[in-house]
C-alpha cells in the first residue's frame, strides 16, 4: 500500500541483461588499475578536509518489510560537505592530485596554503552534468587554483550558477555530455589546462583512477557502517565511474564474498547495457535527455568497464516516468531511514529494486529473497533546489 500511494504504475525494468562476471577473489590484472593503495591514500586524505563527516547510512526498513527483504540500506550523500552529492569526493581529490603532481608538495601542505603562488598558475578544466563540475570548482577554489568548467545544452541554469559562484568560469556547448568532454579536452591542451574528467579515454587514465579513488571512500565508510556487507549491491551508472569504484573496492575487501551486483542506467542513456549485450564497449546516440541529468552519458569510461565487465551480475535499465514519484517517496519517510532528499539520480536503484522485488520471475532469477541485504546508494540530493521541489511538492 505504501508503494501504491506514490507510485501509480507499478515500476518496472524497461531492458535487463544477465552480466557473465567472474568468480573468486580479485584479479591481479586489476590492481594496475585500482588497488588497495589508491583507496587508502584517498580514505587517508580525504577525512582530514574540513567539513567532513561521514555521511548517513539510511535503513529503509519500512521498504524492507514490504519487499520482504532483510535490510535495504541507502547511502545518504545529499549532505556531501555541502555540495549536495558524491562527486565532492572525486573531483576535489583529483584536483589535489593535479596539483600535488605539478608543485611536488604534499596535498597537505598545499591545503595549509604552501604553494598559493605556484597553485595560483595552474588552470584545470572539466567537463559535468553538474554535480562533477561543481567538485571540481570547490577544490580548485580552496587550493586557489583557476577553473574551467563546460556544461551541455541540457544542464540547468541552477547548477550552471551553483560553479559560477565557486568561482569558475562556465561555458555551455550545443550537444550533448559526450561532445562537452571532447570540446573540453581540445580547449584544454590549446590552452595548457589540466583537465579533471571522471571519464577515462586513450592515454588519459590517471586523474580518472583518482576521482574514483575518492568515491571509494563511500565503500571504505559503508564497510564500517554495516556489521557485515550487503549481499547485494544497485549502483546507478552513467559513464560508470561510481559503480566501478564501489564494485572494485567492496571485491577488494570482500574476495569471493563480494555483494552480487545490479548496474542500472537510464533507458534513454543505455551505454552500458548496450556495451555487455555485444561484449564490448559500444558508444550509443542519445536523442533524448534523461531527467536523470548525471546519467546521461553515451559512452562508458573505459576504466570503468574493465571493472565492470568483470563483476556485475546485471545491467537493467529504468524509465524516466517513475522518477518524480521515487523521489516524492523518499521525501515522505515512509521507507523508513528518516525523509530523505533524494535527487533525480538517487532513484535509480530504488525503481530497479522495487521493479525486481515486486516480480516473482525476476526476484529469483536476481537471486534476492527473505536474507537480502541490500544497498542503495543516494547520489545526490538537491543538486537544483528549485527543481527538486518542485518535483517534490506535487501530490
Amino acid at each position: 500500500v505504501m508503494l501504491e500511494n506514490y507510485f501509480k504504475t507499478k515500476p518496472t525494468l524497461t531492458d535487463h541483461v544477465t552480466g557473465k562476471p567472474l568468480s573468486g577473489a580479485y584479479p591481479p590484472e586489476l590492481l594496475e588499475i585500482f588497488s588497495d593503495e589508491l583507496f587508502d591514500a584517498a580514505s587517508t586524505e580525504i577525512p582530514n578536509w574540513p567539513g567532513y563527516g561521514l555521511t548517513p547510512l539510511r535503513s529503509l526498513d519500512g521498504l524492507a518489510s514490504v519487499l520482504d527483504f532483510n535490510a535495504v540500506h541507502y547511502k545518504d550523500e545529499s549532505g556531501r560537505f555541502g555540495l549536495g552529492s558524491f562527486k565532492a569526493l572525486g573531483g576535489a581529490y583529483a584536483v589535489m592530485r593535479v596539483l600535488s603532481a605539478q608543485t611536488g608538495l604534499a596535498p597537505s601542505d598545499i591545503r595549509a596554503g604552501a604553494a598559493k603562488e605556484a597553485v595560483g598558475g595552474v588552470t584545470v578544466a572539466a567537463a559535468t552534468d553538474g554535480n562533477h563540475g561543481r567538485s571540481v570548482a570547490w577544490g580548485a577554489g580552496k587550493a586557489g587554483c583557476q577553473c574551467h568548467i563546460y556544461i551541455h545544452r541540457g544542464v540547468c541554469d541552477g547548477r550552471r550558477r551553483a560553479m559560477e559562484e565557486l568561482g569558475a568560469t562556465v561555458t555551455r556547448t550545443a550537444g550533448d555530455y559526450d561532445d562537452s568532454v571532447r570540446i573540453c579536452a581540445r580547449d584544454a591542451a590549446a590552452h595548457a589546462w589540466q583537465v579533471v574528467s571522471d571519464t577515462s579515454y586513450p592515454g588519459y587514465d590517471q586523474i580518472p583512477r583518482d576521482v574514483m579513488a575518492g568515491y571509494g571512500v563511500m565503500g571504505t565508510e559503508i564497510l564500517s557502517q554495516l556489521s557485515q556487507p550487503p549481499s547485494h549491491m544497485i549502483l546507478q551508472a552513467g559513464v560508470g565511474g561510481l559503480a566501478a569504484a564501489l564494485a572494485a573496492r567492496f571485491w577488494l575487501e570482500c574476495g569471493e564474498q563480494r555483494p552480487r551486483l545490479i548496474v542500472v542506467e537510464a533507458d534513454r542513456a543505455p551505454s552500458l547495457l548496450t556495451s555487455a549485450q555485444v561484449g564490448k564497449l559500444h558508444a550509443i546516440s542519445i536523442s533524448e535527455e534523461t531527467i536523470m541529468a548525471g546519467l546521461s552519458c553515451g559512452e562508458v569510461s573505459p576504466l570503468a568497464w574493465e571493472v565492470l565487465w568483470r563483476c556485475a551480475d546485471h545491467f537493467v535499465t529504468v524509465a524516466d516516468e517513475f522518477v518524480a514519484p521515487a523521489m516524492r517517496c523518499l521525501a515522505s519517510g515512509e521507507l523508513g531511514g528518516g525523509n530523505i532528499e533524494g535527487g533525480e539520480c538517487s532513484t535509480a536503484g530504488l525503481i530497479a529494486l522495487i521493479a525486481i522485488a515486486t516480480d516473482q520471475k525476476l526476484r529469483g532469477e536476481f537471486s534476492l529473497d527473505e536474507n537480502s541485504r541490500v544497498l542503495l546508494i543516494g547520489s545526490e540530493g538537491a543538486t537544483d533546489p528549485k527543481f527538486y521541489h518542485g518535483i517534490v511538492a506535487v501530490e
